[in-house]
């Protein structure tokens, strides 16, 4: 039997299904409004502190005049501080500027590492090819005895070394010995290209390679020395990692790539859970034995770095337990001018777990040698050095 529903019923039913949808929409709105309201209360109420703050200081300072744009880059930075975090931070704009100027890995000044001799003198350990110093002439060797007419043993070796820095197309003199004979020299500092990568072969078949840090240009200098050391006929990779504090990931990826087999070598875990690839090695891979250098300030990217290989067995790790810093922090550039580093990630390698706050314990342990000058490549001042290189001389008999 056929049941008909009046077109009366139907719309009195459509009504009914209509004010429901509408008490209900209504209900969970104002829920979600009654929450939007609370969040606006519970910020207002914290800037009515900073208001009432800055009005007390105002009135009270003991100097009128504030100097408005670096009070607001103060409150900025306690902002971000205020995380706890130790590796998220608010920058000015020249702080910024600074760190872009920095992670390309360019410097101002005029190019020469250095450090302090028994004298209390600069001795120059190197002096970088193509910056003002090298154009300048000044050499390794080099005894700097004053700068700006100062002497060095009186100002003291960091504020010199700190005099000698400067912004680029200022002027700077500096007097020096070489072959006890005393000479002046003007040197105008300007940005140069800074090295990141150091090399040489050690024993006739070990390729020793430095990273001091992970710059925009240390991944080609990177290719450079590994190309140069293959070429030379090295049998064995020795890497030095030893005080490098990190850098940049994508400059690691590329410096990986050649190094490890095709696949996701580590991945990062956001606030949301979701991961994702930050670094991927194609099939190109280099099969020799391979050591690297650690210690407790090999940090970050360095971590990573010697993580991914000996995790997908290429590489023994040699000296102390490092740093342990396994988060990633990404910088941009704010509305401001400024900048924020915030910490937005953990990392870790597809084989282990994140090291962060833990550090990497070494496949053999070796505490370092006092003094040790990492421009000096000898194994007889570096029991860390020496220790990589018995390692590697002996790959063959303990991977037979």
């Amino acid at each position: 039997m056929n049941h008909k529903i009046s077109i009366g019923v139907m719309i009195s039913i459509v009504a009914i299904a209509c004010a429901l949808t509408f008490i209900l929409t209504s209900f969970f709105s104002l829920q979600s409004f009654n929450a939007k309201v609370q969040d606006v209360k519970e910020k207002a109420a914290k800037y009515d502190r900073l208001e009432a703050l800055d009005t007390y200081v105002r009135s009270s300072f003991y100097q009128k005049d504030i100097d408005e744009d670096q009070l607001m880059d103060g409150v900025l930075k306690g902002y971000v501080a205020g995380l706890g975090d130790p590796y998220s931070r608010y920058l000015s704009a020249e702080e910024f500027d600074e760190l872009v100027t920095k992670e390309a890995g360019l410097k101002s000044g005029i190019g020469i590492y250095a450090r302090l001799n028994d004298d209390g003198n600069i001795e120059i350990r190197r002096v970088e090819e193509n910056g003002p110093a090298d154009e300048a002439g000044l050499e390794e060797g080099d005894i700097i005895t004053a700068v700006n007419g100062e002497l060095v043993t009186e100002i003291g070796y960091e504020m010199a070394v700190e005099n000698i820095r400067g912004e680029e197309g200022s002027d700077v003199q500096i007097t020096f010995i070489r072959n006890g004979l005393e000479r002046k020299i003007n040197i105008t500092r300007r940005y140069y290209d800074s090295s990141t990568v150091f090399y040489q072969m050690l024993d006739g078949q070990i390729g020793y390679i430095r990273i001091t840090n992970f710059r925009e240009n240390t991944a080609e200098q990177f290719q450079q020395a590994l190309d140069e050391m293959l070429g030379s006929g090295a049998r064995y990779l020795l890497f030095d990692v030893r005080s490098n504090t990190g850098g940049l990931l994508k400059s690691l990826e590329k410096m990986l790539d050649p190094l490890l087999p095709e696949g996701v070598i580590a991945t990062a875990t956001y606030q949301d859970g979701k991961t994702e690839t930050v670094i991927y090695s194609d099939a190109v891979e280099l099969d020799m034995p391979m050591a690297v250098l650690v210690d407790g300030a090999t940090a970050s990217a360095a971590e990573l770095f010697s993580a991914s290989l000996r995790d997908f067995g290429k590489a023994k790790l040699v000296g102390t337990t490092t740093y342990g810093k396994g988060v990633m922090q990404t910088t941009k550039r704010m509305e401001d001018g400024g900048g924020l580093t915030l910490t937005v990630a953990t990392y870790q390698t597809t084989v282990s777990e994140c090291y962060h706050g833990v550090g990497l314990k070494p496949d053999l342990e070796v505490e370092p040698g006092e003094n040790v000058d990492p421009f000096d490549v000898d194994r007889e001042q570096d029991p860390q050095l020496a220790a990589g290189i018995d390692l590697l001389l002996g790959w063959e008999e303990t991977h037979d």
